[in-house]
């Protein structure tokens, strides 16, 4: 597989993540990709349908005949569905495809949506996304796992994609981003609250400078808009996010207290009307 294209690729889960995959991938010369999202045929999936025609990405009426030619199935869904999705997906998988799962999972997640998945003939790789994708597109940076990874990511890096396999173990780049996502996301619930008290206080220009003072590098202002945006935009996800990384700091045998606030906090900032 290594240095060729695949005959198709097909996703599970067509929002932000699918399209703009498909986007990159069908530019850089991907041979087809269809797709599956669980709103198609609603009312609700008429957006993602359309987008996905505008895009030249085929739909399926289901996850198993979307899928059924693709050499590389994508799950690109929630971080609360990752695994039920690698279940699903066993029950149609087969030899010789590889199911490359870009959700933002616990590593023991991971590892059970790999062990079902496996058992079905078809290969698993664990894709850690780095970072939001709608500005770096195909580039964004992904961490791979598993014995395929270093395959799956030469293919895919010959398509514009950005993997570095770090482990043929599952699990290890999961926890690689997720424990960042403690930082980040961490980081963006204090600024949001912290924000929301110097408005509620009529103090934020004196607190901002202090701050300032003793980081001079950030503009506090600035920092606090954009994370605020990022949790509105996002939170939901997010908040998806760092219920996985509890769980990772539950099996480690470490405190999850402060992950579960910060999903807390993450979804308290959502915008309900868009946040997912």
């Amino acid at each position: 597989m290594a240095g060729s294209t695949p005959a198709a690729i097909a996703f599970i889960g067509f929002g932000e993540v699918g399209q703009t995959f498909s986007r990159g991938l069908l530019a850089n010369g991907a041979a087809g990709i269809r797709a599956y999202d669980l709103l198609f045929g609603s009312d609700a999936g008429r957006r993602l349908e359309d987008a996905a025609r505008q895009i030249g990405v085929g739909c399926g009426a289901s996850p198993a005949e979307a899928c059924s030619q693709a050499s590389l199935v994508f799950s690109a869904v929630t971080a609360d569905r990752a695994e039920a999705v690698a279940a699903e997906a066993a029950s149609w998988l087969k030899p010789g495809q590889i199911f490359v799962d870009v959700n933002s999972a616990a590593p023991s997640t991971k590892q059970r949506a790999a062990k079902a998945v496996e058992a079905s003939g078809a290969a698993y790789v664990e894709a850690a996304v780095m970072a939001p994708v709608l500005k770096p597109g195909l580039k964004v940076a992904i961490l791979a796992g598993g014995p395929k990874a270093e395959a799956v990511a030469a293919t895919l890096n010959g398509l514009g994609m950005n993997l570095t396999p770090v482990s043929e173990t599952f699990g290890r780049a999961s926890a690689m981003k997720l424990c960042r996502s403690i930082v980040i996301k961490g980081l963006e619930a204090l600024m949001v609250d912290c924000a929301a008290a110097c408005e509620a206080w009529d103090v934020k220009d004196p607190v901002f400078a202090s701050l300032h003072a003793t980081f001079p590098s950030i503009d506090f202002h600035a920092l606090a808009a954009d994370m605020r945006e990022r949790v509105a935009t996002h939170g939901i996800r997010r908040a998806a996010e760092m219920r996985e990384a509890a769980e990772m700091l539950t099996v480690a045998g470490l405190e999850p207290g402060l992950a579960s606030a910060i999903a807390d906090a993450q979804q308290r900032g959502a915008r309900r009307e868009g946040a997912a």
